[in-house]
């Protein structure tokens, strides 16, 4: 198996216990959730920022390996 097979079950075994972790706590702080009558509108911003972090980590370690 060449190195590039060994990174991509990484990523995939990371983002099994990112998506573990994310069930068990719900929505991160930071989430804005409104609710009035039978409307309610959810924006995801702390959840954004995270996985735009995460995002941005594992494209810059598969830059290095290029």
């Amino acid at each position: 198996m060449n190195d590039f097979g060994k990174i991509m079950i990484v990523i995939g075994i990371v983002f099994v216990l990112i998506g573990l972790i994310w069930s068990l706590i719900g929505k991160l702080p930071g989430d804005i959730t409104f609710k009035k009558g039978n409307v309610t509108f959810f924006f995801p911003i702390m959840t954004s920022i995270v996985v735009s972090i995460v995002l941005s980590l594992i494209f810059y370690i598969l830059s290095k390996f290029r």
